[in-house]
């Protein structure tokens, strides 16, 4: 088989991935607080190297050429996003490492942070996100109920008011370590190791109420990315069709026994 084939099948695969990443970074040009994924790429080792084998059980030339390529860790971009004007009850968080808290207040593993500040209140009257009604908790990790409040907003240090009174704190936290976050979907993030560590909460937040951020996405960028990687891949794929020739060659015209 061609040692060639398989390195140009590996840019094939390795740049379709790149071409999912950056559609769904387009696809979310208009999420609320959506992180941009980054591909990583990495190059593959030589055989004699990945496999431990003996130098002298090689081929010095198809070392040089190396192992191909392998898709690396993918890495999320925290830049926060515009801020955008909102309702009463959306929020904008300043610093790119502090985060809302939602999720069920009686179960602690479903809590997942989020930038997404867009919220409305449910049938009961809870404070819940726009996009699938999750519950939004407060400073002692309960759900906050407006209850009869019936013009509510929220302040520049993360408090729901009602009627001229304050119902809650939004529990907002910092995360020193954005590596211990993993993307989830739906602009949240589950805590890597133990939640309370991992991120604590802030005393006196200071947030933009009235904005929400906006996606993190560059929509032309991401176009661009995308369009390149459409044309790697039909690069890599233009390179095993002209292997796949050449072995035709071999086999066939140049291997052809004559009587």
């Amino acid at each position: 088989m061609s040692y060639g084939l398989y390195l140009s099948a590996s840019g094939v695969l390795v740049n379709l991935y790149r071409q999912d990443v950056f559609a769904n970074n387009l696809a979310n040009a208009s999420t609320h607080g959506f992180k941009v994924d980054t591909p990583m790429v990495r190059q593959r080792p030589p055989e004699v190297v990945e496999g431990g084998f003996f130098p002298g059980d090689s081929n010095a030339l198809l070392d040089r050429l190396g192992g191909g390529v392998f898709a690396g860790p993918q890495r999320v971009r925290f830049t926060p996003g515009q801020p955008v004007p909102g309702g009463a009850l959306d929020v904008y968080l300043k610093e790119a490492n502090q985060f809302l808290v939602v999720g069920s207040p009686t179960d602690p593993a479903s809590h997942r942070l989020t930038r997404q500040g867009s919220f409305n209140l449910d049938e009961e009257g809870r404070l819940v996100t726009s996009n699938d009604g999750t519950p939004v908790l407060d400073a002692a990790g309960n759900a906050i109920f407006a209850g009869e409040a019936t013009s509510l907003e929220i302040s520049a240090k993360g408090e729901l008011w009602g009627d001229g009174a304050a119902i809650a704190r939004l529990r907002i936290v910092a995360v020193d370590d954005l590596d211990a976050l993993v993307k989830e979907g739906a602009s949240r993030f589950r805590v890597e190791g133990e939640f309370d560590r991992v991120a604590r909460v802030i005393e006196s937040p200071a947030v933009t109420p009235r904005f929400v951020e906006s996606s993190g996405t560059n929509a032309i960028d991401s176009m661009m990315q995308m369009i390149s990687a459409t044309k790697a891949v039909t690069a890599s794929g233009n390179l095993i069709r002209y292997h796949d020739q050449l072995m035709d060659r071999a086999v066939n015209t140049l291997g052809r026994v004559t009587t």
